[in-house]
């Protein structure tokens, strides 16, 4: 089964995601795929929190913060896959040297194509993604770019996952499929 996630900043998408995986995963092998290159103390604080909010479920964590289609090579394919975020993959993609410069054109096309081939391949896979469209303000390109590539993955998801669920202050709204807590 494959679970789509998007939502807002910091409303309970990755604790629905790892609740959703445990389920899904029935007692088999667990995989939280992690995309998430630290930058910060913030962004080390938040990886923290994610690697408490997961302890004691069993998962085993592959960082990736590229190529993602390559966690199946990495585990046991049949297991479940938590891949947490898309929203950080993209950026990784874009940018596979440093955030200066130009973005790497091909980088959309190795998001979907790896994003697809784990929802293809795997026993079981959660994808998580931030929703960024929802403000009316004018970005610079850079920004546009990266939102119209985001909502593309998004839609290349939403297509091929049995359910989407879209997280809105701390509750799942069902838009495709069925999900139970």
């Amino acid at each position: 089964m494959t679970v789509f996630i998007s939502g807002g900043c910091k409303n309970g998408k990755s604790a629905l995601a790892q609740r959703a995986a445990v389920r899904l995963g029935g007692g088999g092998p667990l995989y939280y795929v992690a995309t998430m290159i630290p930058y910060d103390g913030e962004d080390r604080a938040r990886i923290a929190r994610h690697i408490a909010g997961r302890a004691g479920m069993g998962f085993e964590t592959l960082e990736l913060a590229r190529d993602i289609g390559r966690c199946l090579e990495l585990a046991d394919p049949g297991g479940t896959f938590l891949v947490d975020s898309v929203t950080a993959l993209l950026l990784n993609e874009m940018y596979p040297d440093s955030h200066n410069g130009d973005a790497d054109p091909d980088a959309l096309t190795r998001c979907v194509d790896g994003l697809l081939r784990v929802a293809k391949c795997a026993g079981n896979a959660v994808f998580v993604s931030d929703y960024i469209y929802s403000d009316s303000i004018r970005y610079d390109a850079f920004t546009e770019k990266y939102r119209a590539d985001l909502a593309g993955i998004d839609r290349a998801l939403a297509r091929v996952c049995d359910t989407v669920l879209e997280m809105c202050a701390g509750h799942f709204i069902v838009h495709k499929g069925a999900w139970e807590e």
